[in-house]
């Protein structure tokens, strides 16, 4: 019953966090209907309509509670902000949409239009919050919580419960067929999905072969490179008809297929995030061993395929902290890989002369974090909370796959720690990614 128990406390803690992230985007329209809605209802429940109850603390204190949403990407500046928000989430839809309308109904007696407004109050209860579960659940406190405060403000609870009972069946349709029809919308996604990551790794596969054909022969070409020079020398050196390879043609060659190396190792390494995202929802750990932090960020800067000079000088490593964790340096240094390319990316977009910092942040209580913010554009709140989903790209459809991020988020998971983003337009963004301490970090 206990493992039940916790595997239902992850379900919802896991579907909470999800709803808070996927309703971030519209935390402010709902903070502005909140901030405008009570006074103007007020007025007109207490002036044009009067009812028979009305409340200026009560609306007053819904108006406070919302503040913070208007504010919410303010704040999110904040670590203690951040940890709160999915709790603060929780309690501001509770408390503003089945607490706030069915107390509301009790004290003006079930009239038609608190009727009305309470069964309203719900539908948009279920298109926020997505899971089925957790609206249940909503519910059941928000509507548990009003009876309670209406009992202790010397209500007849009873009185009021016969005239809320032929409701009933309609509240709970609203909120099961709600509920389902979220549900039939994310399966016709997940299967959209599915065709989708099928078709990937199909391509994958079949791109793979010729790239470590090309690659094979980039590398004995390089190889045998010098000694075809070689020859040519000394057939020239002998007065036989060769033409000239001049040495600055011979280190261009040199060049070209060290950038074709290059590329098709990084494209490989695109086609394995591919068929991970497409076929897995875990990494593979076998490899695993204890990292330094330091040498994976000194290893990506240095294999990083810069194309200029500028590109190079955006990047600011705050060499000094360092730590160590269980992973692998491999999957590390091509999630830093990621991360350049889109800071890079946007910076070359922006008007400003952005840069792009990554510093270690060494914790005290078992947790370690290694933080890479770049002050470009930044990340438009509609599209935050979608970054690591796979194959969903902000980027042009021939700039970016959507899988760098939902790999990374898969990596980080496989270390056994998290990565998040937090952005603000026009200024900064930033990830964040924190890793379990481990015994031997010297």
């Amino acid at each position: 019953m206990s493992q039940a128990w916790r595997r239902l406390c992850v379900r919802l803690t896991a579907s909470l966090g999800q709803s808070a992230m996927y309703s971030r985007a519209n935390m402010w329209i709902l903070a502005i209907a909140a901030i405008v809605g009570h006074p103007l209802y007020y007025l007109l429940w207490t002036q044009l309509q009067p009812q028979a109850f009305e409340s200026a603390w009560l609306r007053a204190f819904s108006v406070l509670v919302a503040l913070p949403m208007l504010l919410e990407y303010r704040l999110s500046c904040y670590d203690f902000w951040r940890r709160k928000v999915p709790a603060y989430w929780f309690f501001i839809i509770v408390y503003q949409l089945p607490f706030f309308f069915v107390f509301m109904s009790l004290m003006n007696g079930f009239a038609t239009v608190w009727a009305l407004s309470t069964m309203a109050a719900l539908l948009l209860m279920v298109m926020i919050v997505f899971d089925w579960l957790m609206v249940l659940i909503m519910a059941v406190v928000g509507v548990a919580a009003a009876c309670g405060v209406y009992e202790l403000v010397g209500g007849d609870l009873s009185a009021q419960l016969s005239k809320a009972l032929p409701l009933v069946p309609t509240y709970l349709f609203a909120l099961l067929a709600g509920s389902a029809f979220n549900y039939k919308t994310e399966l016709v996604a997940r299967e959209k999905l599915a065709a989708i990551t099928a078709a990937v790794g199909t391509m994958a596969h079949e791109l793979r072969t010729p790239l470590l054909s090309i690659r094979s022969g980039a590398r004995g070409l390089q190889h045998y490179l010098p000694s075809i020079f070689e020859g040519f020398e000394m057939a020239r050196d002998a007065g036989l008809p060769v033409e000239h390879v001049r040495t600055a043609h011979y280190r261009q060659m040199h060049a070209v297929l060290d950038r074709i190396d290059t590329e098709t190792e990084y494209t490989n390494v695109i086609l394995d995030m591919l068929l991970i995202n497409s076929s897995r929802t875990s990494i593979d750990e076998s490899s695993f061993e204890v990292t330094r932090m330091g040498a994976c960020v000194a290893t990506a800067l240095e294999r990083y395929p810069f194309h200029s000079a500028w590109e190079k000088e955006r990047v600011c490593w705050e060499q000094g902290a360092d730590f160590a964790f269980f992973g692998s340096q491999l999957l590390m240094v091509h999630l830093l890989f990621n991360l350049i390319k889109n800071a890079l990316y946007f910076l070359a977009r922006s008007d400003q002369d952005g840069s792009i910092h990554i510093w270690i942040e060494r914790g005290v209580a078992g947790v370690h974090r290694l933080h890479f913010r770049d002050t470009g554009p930044g990340i438009h709140p509609d599209v935050l909370p979608h970054i690591f989903e796979r194959f969903y790209s902000a980027m042009p459809r021939d700039q970016g796959t959507g899988i760098g991020l939902a790999f990374s988020r898969l990596v980080m998971k496989g270390f056994g720690g998290d990565i998040r983003c937090h952005s603000m337009l026009d200024r900064y963004t930033e990830f964040v990614m924190t890793f379990p301490a481990v015994d031997r970090d010297d």
